[in-house]
């Protein structure tokens, strides 16, 4: 997740413009996610990823680290919690609820680590006092979330500082 320097992740209309992933943080962000066991989302981060990534590598104008991400994508099983969805493609289940035994149960699983795509998402993780998922080390994780306040945020700095620890990292 993007972070401004500010602590938002996004603008005030939920527009994400002005994220700037240039090639090599693309490149970066490949070599991490393509660790993971499962990518987990919300159903609007879902619906975003699904209208673009499926068919990305088809497209003139993606750029090398673009095409191989959209592969990761498109074979990664992924998980979207929605009570309104009724079908997902793309190796996708849908999960009506976020359930902690039943994440917990995902997480013990072998296989790699998960990651959580979507600030709400991510937030209702936190607010169950899930187990942490992994954050990305080298980049803020953290995010004034809309439906989450200060103490949300501070839960997840928490989460941050100790995967780097636990990952023998120092810090941006």
């Amino acid at each position: 997740m993007s972070v401004s320097l500010d602590g938002f992740f996004e603008g005030p209309d939920r527009q994400i413009d002005w994220h700037m992933v240039d090639d090599e943080l693309h490149r970066h962000f490949n070599e991490w996610l393509r660790t993971m066991s499962a990518f987990l989302s919300g159903r609007v981060t879902y619906e975003l990823m699904a209208g673009f990534w499926p068919t990305a590598d088809s497209d003139q104008a993606s750029t090398a680290p673009m095409v191989e991400f959209a592969g990761i994508w498109r074979d990664m099983p992924k998980i979207v919690f929605s009570r309104t969805m009724q079908r997902a493609d793309w190796n996708t289940t849908i999960v009506r609820d976020v359930v902690v035994d039943e994440i917990q149960a995902l997480k013990a699983r072998p296989g790699g680590d998960m990651v959580v795509g979507g600030a709400d998402l991510a937030a209702t993780f936190v607010r169950h006092d899930l187990p942490p998922l992994p954050a990305n080390p080298d980049v803020a994780a953290t995010s004034a979330w809309p439906t989450g306040g200060g103490a949300v945020l501070d839960r997840c700095a928490a989460v941050v500082a100790a995967d780097r620890g636990r990952k023998g990292r120092s810090g941006t």
